[in-house]
């Protein structure tokens, strides 16, 4: 008897699927994937019914070779028949190949064209979505429950049609040769499905159970071995005891493939056993009718050969539904993905902003970050919770315009709602009430394009691709030449670094670009910043947590970035304030004071505590200096 792998990992499915309520209209769904596909499905599925029938097409010819060949001694029919087993063989070779190309053009087409939906989507996704959604979430939908969903139309969808043409195409060749042989071969088959459905339910324990010590295993090592996380256990020396939580996560992983080695190998055995004691019966009870006369030999030989290929679909088909549901739910957490809408869209009639367009302008906006239900899905949280807790504002009636080429510095204290503000300049969010204009037009009413390429935003820590310098920067213009990269360097300054480095622009700088520092960080940035030419900046406190070396070199490099542009700057550094034409005070989400640092220090108001309590010290550095 054949054991199929489709028949093992049918019995490895976790059937506590097929207890989850699938949406409305799945199956319609899945069919408009399918039907770009629709000329390889045919011959595909064609492809299947025909292996069906060659399937039994060679017990047919062995029981010819014997009763017409060797039995009366035909030399020339055993060479002929013989000749014509050698050609099916030859034809279910070619048979397999072409199904299997046409098998791997559906999955792999279908694949394709999930992942790209998915990702596209997801791009388009806000900010406040990867706030809250998990990446290793995101990215097992990509890939295992994208696969999951492919194996629907390919390895499923194949599987059942197979099982089921050969299942009514071997019982009935069975019942024409010997029907009371196939009856007690039907007799026999609770004898191969309890064992095996109970060797199924702990294969699935013990499967779902290593699904999840992987997972743990994964997640361990995808934190220790990022930058970030290998610096911490280094710092505080905990490098022995991270390697000792690692060793029993995958001391787990070892066991748990050992016991689901030895339950797959029981699962082949036992099949294999009962199959071959079943043979044993066919071949006595129908050795003895061929003792008798009741049929030829020829005939006990085919049974014995059909027999074999009798319960292997029988097996598979009675875990059918599991496989079916498991390919469902795969398709069904895709669409999940898919179903949730970006709460940033650019509307069907939208418009680009005004060219050279320099002015922002808040008009009452207030503002409350959404609700995870808004903007997420639970299972792609790292804990599968929704926050219930009610939203509240953070931002309330905010009013103010920056006339273009102004410098407007936004200060208060931390969650003060510096960051929010700036957040909806650059439509990160949208206002809840109130308006973000930019150049006169409402930012929701403006193309999505023209809105990225009129703001630049530098925050404090910047983000860099694992990647090369080059292409680091060829992010913000794509068609930006060499010249104009280290043009754009030295106005950073950081046009001698990079000179003196090896390779040049084609550096790479690590993961987050932990190759470079703090400060040559910050400037790669702003060098990023000067490609895209904006005429609106914001930045948000890009030179805290640098030293005083690198921050005078990065305000340096953002003085020529705000040379000429708007700037909405969130400043931790008095000389910044001081420079601004105008001084926002944040606090509690309102503007509680407006003005020049002379005017403000004057009121003697938040914004002279503040003075005193952050900016004082600075103050003396200058003067000292």
């Amino acid at each position: 008897m054949t054991v199929t792998w489709e028949t093992m990992r049918s019995f490895a499915s976790d059937e506590s699927v097929t207890r989850q309520r699938l949406s409305p209209g799945l199956a319609r769904r899945i069919f408009r994937y399918a039907r770009p596909y629709s000329r390889d499905i045919i011959p595909f599925l064609g492809l299947v019914a025909f292996a069906a029938v060659l399937g039994i097409v060679n017990p047919l010819l062995f029981k010819a070779i014997i009763d017409d060949g060797i039995v009366p001694q035909d030399m020339g029919v055993v060479v002929w028949l013989a000749v014509a087993v050698a050609g099916v063989a030859l034809l279910e070779a070619a048979t397999s190949l072409m199904q299997r190309w046409y098998s791997a053009r559906l999955g792999e087409g279908l694949i394709y064209d999930l992942r790209s939906e998915v990702f596209d989507h997801v791009q388009r996704m806000p900010v406040a979505f990867f706030v809250r959604a998990q990446t290793g979430a995101l990215v097992s939908r990509l890939n295992n429950d994208v696969i999951g969903a492919q194996r629907a139309l390919t390895s499923t969808l194949s599987s059942v049609v197979s099982n089921v043409l050969s299942l009514v195409l071997v019982l009935a060749t069975m019942f024409t040769l010997s029907w009371q042989i196939t009856l007690i071969a039907l007799a026999m088959l609770p004898l191969f499905l309890l064992p095996v459905r109970w060797i199924g339910r702990r294969l699935q324990r013990v499967t779902r159970e290593q699904m999840k010590v992987d997972a743990e295993m994964s997640s361990l090592m995808t934190e220790r071995f990022g930058v970030a996380g290998a610096m911490l256990a280094k710092l505080y020396g905990r490098a022995d005891e991270e390697s000792e939580r690692f060793s029993r996560r995958a001391a787990r992983v070892r066991d748990m493939g050992v016991v689901s080695a030895m339950y797959s190998r029981v699962f082949f055995v036992a099949l294999t056993l009962l199959a071959s004691l079943a043979t044993a019966v066919v071949y006595g009870l129908g050795g003895g009718l061929v003792l008798t006369g009741a049929f030829e030999l020829g005939t006990l030989v085919a049974l014995a050969t059909l027999l074999s290929r009798l319960y292997g679909p029988l097996t598979a088909l009675s875990n059918v539904h599991v496989d079916v549901m498991t390919a469902l739910v795969s398709f069904d957490r895709v669409f999940e993905v898919l179903d949730l809408r970006p709460m940033i869209q650019e509307k069907p009639d939208a418009k680009p902003l005004p060219a050279g367009a320099a002015d922002v302008e808040f008009d009452a906006v207030s503002f409350r970050y959404p609700a995870s239900s808004e903007v997420s899905l639970a299972s792609l949280e790292s804990v599968a919770r929704q926050d219930n807790a009610p939203a509240h504002d953070v931002l309330h009636d905010i009013s103010f315009r920056a006339a273009p080429g102004q410098t407007i510095a936004l200060v208060g204290h931390s969650g003060a709602g510096k960051t929010t503000i700036t957040n909806l300049a650059g439509r990160l969010y949208d206002a809840d009430s109130g308006a973000v204009r930019i150049g006169g037009v409402d930012v929701r009413d403006a193309t999505l394009a023209s809105l990225y390429s009129t703001v630049g935003v530098v925050t404090q820590d910047s983000h860099l691709f694992h990647d090369s310098i080059r292409a680091n920067l060829t992010f913000a213009r794509p068609d930006a030449t060499d010249e104009e990269l280290t043009e754009a360097l030295r106005t950073a300054q950081l046009g001698h670094l990079v000179a003196s480095l090896p390779d040049g622009l084609d550096t790479v700088v690590g993961d987050r670009g932990y190759r470079l520092s703090g400060g040559e960080k910050q400037r790669l940035a702003i060098a990023r910043l000067l490609l895209k030419a904006p005429p609106i900046v914001v930045l948000d406190e890009a030179t805290a947590h640098l030293d005083s070396e690198s921050e005078a070199a990065v305000q340096q490099a953002l003085k020529t970035a705000l040379s000429g542009r708007t700037a909405l700057v969130i400043a931790h550094r008095l000389a910044t304030i001081r420079e601004a034409d105008r001084i926002l005070v944040v606090s509690g989400g309102r503007i509680a004071e407006e003005g020049t640092h002379a005017e403000l220090l004057a009121r003697g108001g938040l914004y002279t505590e503040l003075y005193r309590t952050q900016f004082a010290q600075q103050d003396d550095a200058d003067e000292a200096a």
